[in-house]
């Protein structure tokens, strides 16, 4: 039923999620994500999808502290090993958001937002969620329609997501791990 999987059972342990593992060290690893990345493989590429306005996911809005899903900025990228998909980010952002709060987000391209945010000493980290994404869950249908693998998954997506804090603002970074991730 998709609409039983359109909100994720968000965890704050991850044995919540029984990984393997191997998954149990990207998902609770508390260094940047692209800088592990980098360290596994000769070409690190972040590859920028969208960055929009969109509505919020049903499993997003209180995390960044909203009433309801309503606009957000929305960004979404792969980041790449080696010309190899290996995680789809997601990162909103409340349209309230000032640029003091979060200056380069409008302006990142194909930059990565885990070294601007592990790099500013002005942000503070939350504690990390966890989550196996159903395919029919929004974000596992993007990642999917983004690397081509949606006829080929049969199996969730293991996921985390943190909250952001900077001058007040939050922003709320979703990371789902591609199955090629195995690879590293």
């Amino acid at each position: 039923m998709p609409g039983r999987c359109a909100v994720a059972n968000w965890v704050a342990h991850v044995n919540g999620v029984n990984p393997s593992p191997t998954m149990r060290a990207w998902l609770t690893g508390r260094a940047s994500l692209t800088a592990k990345l980098t360290g596994r493989c000769a070409q690190f590429r972040v590859q920028r999808l969208v960055q929009r306005r969109a509505v919020c996911l049903a499993d997003e809005y209180a995390p960044i502290g909203l009433p309801y899903p309503r606009q957000v900025l929305e960004r979404e990228v792969l980041l790449q090993c080696d010309g190899q998909p290996m995680v789809f980010a997601h990162t909103i952002v409340p349209l309230e958001a000032t640029a003091t709060q979060w200056p380069l987000f409008r302006s990142l391209g194909e930059r990565s937002l885990g070294t601007t945010l592990f790099g500013d000493p002005g942000v503070l980290r939350g504690t990390l969620e966890y989550a196996r994404l159903h395919p029919s869950h929004p974000l596992a249908r993007r990642a999917c329609a983004a690397v081509a693998i949606l006829q080929a998954l049969d199996a969730p997506l293991f996921a985390r997501r943190c909250l952001f804090r900077r001058h007040g603002g939050v922003l709320l970074v979703t990371e789902l791990f591609l199955p090629a991730i195995a690879t590293l």
